[in-house]
């Protein structure tokens, strides 16, 4: 494991900037197989930050801490948007698989003759 604190973090930044690349193209599937890598990536992160920084790459380091603060800050928006678009998407889902509510036919004094059925429904789902 790298313990040099601006390559596990340019490791971390470039890490979360792929995946903002897979959230903003709303590519969930790619954004959650990152999870592994990402948390690799984190846990290498924290263990770098136990070394003292040298002097002469204090420069670097700060650079790549603002790099890393704009990509979790960027993440953590593009993160909220995929949960409220999957939430939207689940729901119209939901709504198409509801049955119709209009009745389907009347009987001789205005009641319903039969329950409602269904009307046909596809679904198709893809990971």
């Amino acid at each position: 494991m790298n313990h040099d604190l601006v390559a596990a973090g340019g490791l971390l930044a470039d890490t979360l900037a792929q995946e903002n690349a897979a959230l903003t193209a709303l590519d969930l599937p790619r954004a959650a197989g990152m999870l592994a890598e990402k948390q690799r990536a984190a846990a290498g992160f924290i263990a770098a930050q136990a070394t003292p920084v040298a002097a002469a790459k204090r420069e670097a380091t700060e650079r790549m801490l603002r790099r890393l603060q704009s990509l979790a800050t960027d993440n953590q928006a593009l993160l909220e948007r995929a949960i409220a678009v999957q939430g939207r998407v689940i729901g119209v889902i939901a709504r198409a698989a509801a049955p119709a509510l209009a009745p389907s036919g009347y009987g001789a004094q205005g009641n319903r003759a039969h329950a409602t059925r269904p009307t046909a429904l596809a679904l198709s789902a893809r990971a």
